[in-house]
């Protein structure tokens, strides 16, 4: 046994030293009909599907009335219909609308959302529309896709915030706005937060790992001065807190009826000078 060579998939080989993907490996033997698709095609476009690419199959779709591919390590499917294809880093892959939609046989509602968030939004590889398009009238997981479409939003710039918006209002929150941008009274612009509710003047930051660099703690925590100064409540949440959210999500509720309690207060005191 030679062990100069790998063989990433079974047929093809290449230098030990050189790492060649399955997804290269697969694309060697495809035929002129066949496209990579599925999850394998959202990886390709950049969107974030969860879990680790190397416990995947390859998913290679088949165009109609062509043989599917048959080899250990990939998902064969075959095309009823008309091909929406596209050509990204060498191969052919499942056009974006198309590519979502394929994921809604293989991922959560949540998931689908938030890669359907990722072609909506500052990646400008599709439009609502054209995802809703993609849909077949009748396909198998088309009742999925429309679900998730109600909750898909363009402008989302990270899945945190897709996964988190959606939790929120999963726990009986109002919708947020998504990526707001904040100014002090005088017009100087303070920041833009990931999620709001403008109108009460609370906002809600996930902060990942970058937040831990001493410069970017020292930032936010200027940002956070001025956004109390001009009477802004900002809510922040971590990985830990994404996982268990129970905790911020209090926080947030208590937010939410001190806003209440001024509200009231409010009016009572606008009532009384008037009286």
């Amino acid at each position: 046994m030679r062990t100069d060579l790998a063989a990433p998939i079974h047929g093809v080989c290449a230098p030990a030293e050189q790492h060649v993907s399955r997804v290269e490996a697969v694309s060697l033997v495809m035929r002129p009909n066949q496209f990579f698709s599925h999850v394998t095609a959202a990886r390709l476009w950049g969107a974030p599907v969860p879990g680790p690419e190397a416990e995947e199959p390859v998913h290679v779709t088949s165009e109609s009335g062509s043989p599917i591919m048959r080899r250990p390590q990939v998902t064969p499917h075959r095309s009823r219909s008309a091909c929406d294809v596209r050509t990204r880093r060498g191969v052919r892959i499942s056009a974006p609308g198309r590519t979502w939609y394929e994921c809604a046989g293989i991922v959560t509602l949540e998931d689908l959302v938030v890669i359907g968030d990722y072609f909506v939004g500052p990646s400008g590889l599709a439009t609502v529309d054209d995802l809703a398009d993609a849909v077949p009238s009748g396909g198998r997981n088309a009742r999925r896709a429309r679900e998730a479409l109600e909750l898909i939003r363009s402008g989302v710039e990270s899945p945190m915030e897709s996964r988190m918006r959606l939790r929120l209002v999963h726990a009986g929150f109002p919708e947020p706005a998504v990526n707001v941008d904040v100014f002090a009274s005088n017009g100087t612009f303070l920041g833009r937060v990931d999620l709001a509710w403008p109108e009460l003047r609370i906002a809600f930051e996930y902060d990942g790992d970058h937040h831990r660099d001493p410069g970017t703690f020292r930032h936010d925590q200027r940002r956070s001065t001025a956004f109390n100064v001009e009477g802004w409540m900002v809510v922040h949440a971590t990985a830990l807190d994404a996982a268990r959210p129970a905790l911020v999500f209090e926080r947030l509720r208590q937010a939410f009826e001190q806003r209440r309690m001024e509200s009231r207060a409010a009016r009572h005191e606008g009532a009384r000078l008037t009286a």
